[in-house]
This record gives C-alpha cells, sequence and structure tokens, in this order.
C-alpha cells in the first residue's frame, strides 16, 4: 500500500510517515517547505533506517500534483497541508483560504482524476465552535468558527462531504484533531514553530530554555477549576498512531467518518504548566493577561467513537508529554537545523 501525505515534514506530519513506514506502509511525501524545514526528511529517514519518496511541491501546484500522481502508485492520502495559525489566519484571510480551501480543491480534483478516491483529512476540533459543551461528540452541530483558519476546516469539511454525496466510490475520514503536543521517544523529532509559538508548548519549552522571558497565561476567571482554560491535549505520537487506523478504515470500506482524536481528558493551562515543571525540573515564569477573543473555558473530547470504531485510543498521558517535549527541545534548542 502507497499513501501520499500531504504535508509530511510537518509537525503532526513527520511524525506520521515514520509510524506509517514502521508499520510497512509505502510513503510518499509532498510538501512545499513553508512551515517546516527539509531536514525533517533526514530525522524521519534515520529513524525508520530506510529512504522514502519526497517531492518538494506546493498542493495549489496542479501540474505538479499530476506528475506525482503519474509517477507513483498511490492508493490513499492523507492530507495534512495547510497553514494553521489562528493569529496569522485574521491578518491574512485571503492566504489561508488559498493555501488550505483552493489547495484541497486542486488535490481533489487530481486525485479524482487519477481514480485515487481515498482521503484522511486533518482537520481540527475548532470546527465545534463555542457553543458545543464538552465533552464534544461527533455528531454535534459544527461550524460556529470564529476565526478563518476554522472556517477553512470547516468549508473543507462541507465539500468532503458533498464530494461523498456526489459520489459514494470515495471513502473519506474527518479527523477533528484536539492539542498535539510531546514529541518523538528519541529526541530527534519535535515541533518547531516559525517564530513566536501560537502553542502553549512549544511556548512552555522556549521558556524553560532561556528564549522566552516568561509565559502569558490568557485569563484566569474562566469557570473551571483554576480559573485557566482547560483543553484535550493528545500526544503526537498517540494521534500519528491514529491516522494508522484511519487509512486502514478508508482502505477496508467506502463511506464518509468522522473521529475526534484526543484523550478525552481536559488540563488546564496551569495544569500542563506543573506537569512540564515536573517533568523537567524547571520552574516556568508566567503572568496573568486578559482572556483572548474568541477563547472557551473548556474544549475535550469524547474518544468513545473511535474507540469503538477504528479500535483507536490514546495510551500517552500528560507527564508523557512534557517528558518528550523537554527532551526535543534540550536536545534542539534551535529546532531543525536549516
Amino acid at each position: 500500500m502507497s499513501v501520499l501525505v500531504t504535508g509530511g515534514l510537518g509537525y503532526i506530519g513527520s511524525h506520521t510517515c515514520v509510524e506509517l513506514i514502521n508499520a510497512g506502509v509505502d510513503v510518499v511525501v509532498v510538501d512545499n517547505l513553508y512551515n517546516c524545514k527539509k531536514s525533517s526528511y533526514d530525522r524521519i529517514k534515520a529513524l525508520v533506517g530506510r529512504d522514502f519518496k519526497l517531492y518538494i511541491c506546493d498542493i495549489r501546484d496542479k501540474q505538479g500534483l499530476n506528475q506525482i500522481f503519474e509517477e507513483e502508485k498511490i492508493d490513499s492520502v492523507i492530507h495534512f497541508a495547510g497553514l494553521k495559525a489562528v493569529g496569522e489566519s485574521v491578518e491574512k484571510p485571503l492566504e489561508y483560504f488559498d493555501n488550505n480551501v483552493n489547495g484541497t480543491l486542486v488535490l481533489l480534483d487530481v486525485m479524482r482524476n487519477h481514480g485515487c478516491k481515498k482521503i484522511v483529512f486533518s482537520s481540527s476540533a475548532t470546527v465545534y465552535g463555542l457553543n458545543n459543551v464538552s465533552p464534544l461528540t461527533e455528531d454535534m452541530e459544527v461550524g460556529g468558527v470564529t476565526n478563518p483558519y476554522g472556517r477553512t476546516k470547516y468549508m473543507i469539511e462541507c465539500i468532503l462531504k458533498d464530494l461523498y454525496t456526489s459520489d459514494n466510490e470515495w471513502s473519506i475520514c474527518l479527523l477533528r484533531y484536539f492539542n498535539p503536543i510531546g514529541a518523538h521517544k528519541s529526541g530527534t523529532m519535535g515541533e518547531d514553530p516559525n517564530g513566536i509559538p501560537n502553542n502553549l508548548m512549544p511556548y512552555i519549552t522556549q521558556v524553560a530554555i532561556g528564549k522566552r522571558e516568561q509565559l502569558t497565561v490568557y485569563g484566569n476567571d474562566y469557570d473551571t477549576h483554576d480559573g485557566t482554560g482547560v483543553r484535550d491535549y493528545i500526544h503526537v505520537v498517540d494521534l500519528a498512531l491514529g491516522h494508522i487506523k484511519a487509512v486502514e478504515k478508508v482502505e477496508s470500506e467506502n463511506g464518509l467518518f468522522i473521529y475526534n482524536l484526543g484523550t478525552g481528558i481536559g488540563y488546564s493551562v496551569l495544569d500542563v504548566v506543573k506537569a512540564f515543571e515536573k517533568a523537567s525540573n524547571v520552574t516556568i515564569p508566567y503572568k496573568i493577561g486578559a482572556r483572548r477573543a474568541g477563547d472557551i473555558a473548556t474544549c475535550y473530547s469524547s474518544t468513545k467513537k473511535a474507540f469503538d470504531e477504528l479500535g483507536w485510543k490514546a495510551e500517552r498521558g500528560i507527564e508523557e508529554m512534557c517528558e518528550d517535549s523537554w527532551r526535543w527541545q534540550t536536545q534542539n534548542p534551535n529546532g531543525y537545523p536549516d
């Protein structure tokens, strides 16, 4: 079986490639290197002990994608490639809709023209919006998103649902992620954000090694056990293993499948800070800032459907997530080499 992984050198994509290759899957990666570095390719190869195909190509490049599908026998696609920073999406909505939505349309058209109708899409819990009550289940109404990034994920889900309605030869799996953190146990692969991190864990680790002065906690007056926002954090390797189960699903039957990938456990910002301090033996200075617009008090998943239908559940707890994040950061203080 051969799987095309778009955005396969990024944070989640690279960890998924390792798990796919270790499971005996032939992997073909396409990446434009916008949000990652090519040295990620070498790290994956070192971990799996063999080479794999890499194409430097933008998913909006129809000619380039056509060439890949003509040269490779692609059975299914895992689609990660996309811009992903909420704040940046507010500043650059056209770029986000062009890259994420238009890029997906180009990819789907090329897939259809080459008779490849199996896709696993990297979606997000942001599609649940602000009005659903946790634990979030896959049958809840979606669409009340508050930023362009979230709207691109919701729009792509709509496109994929309409595609399946029009042609049920497709097999489509929508994976709604919660908050991926952690790193590969080796410490050679992890999250390497460009510029100032948008996510909690890489910000914490950069404070811990002295790259940032302190963490800002946005709001401490939410209706939670310590006043800070509660989220569902999942180890990136557990997330990667969920993609293997999703690929097996789309390979085994046609249909439209939707699954949450999380732990089903909510941790507050300060819970994560304390867990990281315990794992690293480093004190994390922080200050309390104002709430961010659009943030909600609590967001965590129900994972029952993924367990019942895919036989998947997250195995790694918050302690291991913190330990692995710290190992990656200390071994790679400046991230991946250029």
